[in-house]
C-alpha cells in the first residue's frame, strides 16, 4: 500500500495477514483476533473506510474471509489523552526532517497514544505520509528526533544509526557525584528488568556504552553531558542511576514512582534532553549538525 492509497496527512495503517481459522468474514476474524475491540467498533470503522484491503479499497462487513488476506487498519484510541506541549520543526529538506520533541510525547503510536504522537502530528503538519523516524527517544525525554522524508534515500540514513556513524549528545540534570572522576566511560550489560518496562544492569559481557562528563556544577545538582555509543532502551537513565545520580524526576529509576499507565505529572518532566546530532551526510558527504533549542 503506497502513501497515495490513504488520505494525505494521515498515519500509515497497520497490517494484518489473516491467520487460519473458521471465520466466514473478515469482520469475524478481526473480532476474534482483537478481542479488546468490540464488533460494534469494527463495524463503525468499516463504515468510515478505516479497514482496507491490499489495494486500498474499503472492506465491508460481509467481505469474505480468506487465509493470508492482507488487511490494513488504522489504529484508534478512544478518549486519547491530549499532550499539552508542542513540537517544533527545526529543519526540513527533500530527505530529512529534524524535530524538537517535547517531554511526554511519544515518537511512535503505542499503547494509549496514536494521534498524540510526534509522528502523527508531523504527518498532519507536513502532509507527508512517508515520514519515518530514523531513531527514537523515550516518551519522557525531550529533544531531537531525525525523520526520513523520502523512501528512496531512507536506507542511506538508517545505516548511519545501524553502523554508529552518527554522534548523539544528551544533557541531564542529576545529583552531584564529587566522589566520581570525570569524564568516564560506563560499560555494562543490560537485561530486561521488573516491571516489564524497565531495564537493569546485570553480570556479563557489556552490551551498552555511554560517555559521561560534567558540563556545569550547580549548587543543588550538576548538568551532565551524555554520549551514548550504543542505543539500548533507557540506557542513559539506567547508567546515571547506577552511578548513584538518577536523572531528576525519573519515574522509573532507581525505583518506580509511577507506572506507564499512570497520569503524567506535567510539573515534573524528566530532566533529560537530546541536545545534538551530528554526522556526515551519506548523500553529499557534507557535515551535518543539529542542535535542540530546548533547555532543561
Amino acid at each position: 500500500m503506497s502513501a497515495s492509497d490513504h488520505p494525505s496527512g494521515s498515519l500509515r495503517p497497520s497490517t494484518l495477514h489473516l491467520p487460519a481459522g473458521p471465520w466466514a468474514t473478515v469482520l469475524d476474524c478481526l473480532c476474534a483476533h482483537f478481542p479488546a475491540i468490540s464488533r460494534e467498533i469494527w463495524l463503525e470503522r468499516m463504515a468510515r473506510g478505516r479497514v482496507l484491503d491490499a489495494q486500498g479499497a474499503p472492506i465491508t462487513a460481509d467481505h469474505p474471509y480468506r487465509v493470508g488476506l492482507r488487511v490494513h487498519y488504522f489504529r484508534e484510541v478512544p478518549a486519547e489523552p491530549l499532550i499539552p506541549f508542542e513540537e517544533a520543526i527545526l529543519h526540513a529538506d527533500d530527505h530529512l526532517l529534524v524535530a524538537d520533541k517535547p517531554h511526554f510525547l511519544s515518537v511512535m503510536p503505542a499503547g494509549a497514544y496514536v494521534e498524540q504522537t510526534l509522528l502523527a502530528r508531523l504527518v498532519k503538519r507536513t502532509g507527508n505520509a512517508d515520514l519515518v523516524p530514523l531513531h527514537r527517544i523515550d516518551r519522557h525525554t525531550a529533544g531531537l528526533v531525525l525523520f526520513s522524508t523520502n523512501a528512496q534515500t531512507r536506507g542511506r540514513y538508517q545505516a548511519l544509526f545501524r553502523e554508529r556513524h552518527i554522534g548523539k549528545r544528551y544533557e541531564a540534570l542529576a545529583a552531584p557525584l564529587p566522589q566520581v572522576r570525570f569524564p568516564l566511560l560506563r560499560e555494562t550489560r543490560f537485561e530486561a528488568g521488573e516491571p516489564f518496562f524497565r531495564m537493569r544492569e546485570a553480570p556479563g559481557v557489556a552490551n551498552t556504552r555511554t560517555r559521561i562528563d560534567v558540563l556545569e556544577r550547580r549548587a543543588d545538582c550538576w548538568l551532565y553531558g551524555l554520549e551514548p555509543v550504543t542505543g539500548k532502551k533507557h540506557q542513559l537513565r539506567v547508567h546515571m542511576a547506577a552511578l548513584g545520580a538518577p536523572i531528576l524526576n525519573d519515574p522509573f529509576y532507581p525505583e518506580v514512582s509511577s507506572s506507564e499507565g499512570d497520569p503524567d505529572d506535567y510539573s515534573r518532566p524528566l530532566k533529560l534532553l537530546a541536545r545534538g546530532l551530528s554526522f556526515a551526510d551519506p548523500l553529499s558527504g557534507e557535515p551535518r549538525r543539529f542542535e535542540s533549542v530546548l533547555r532543561l
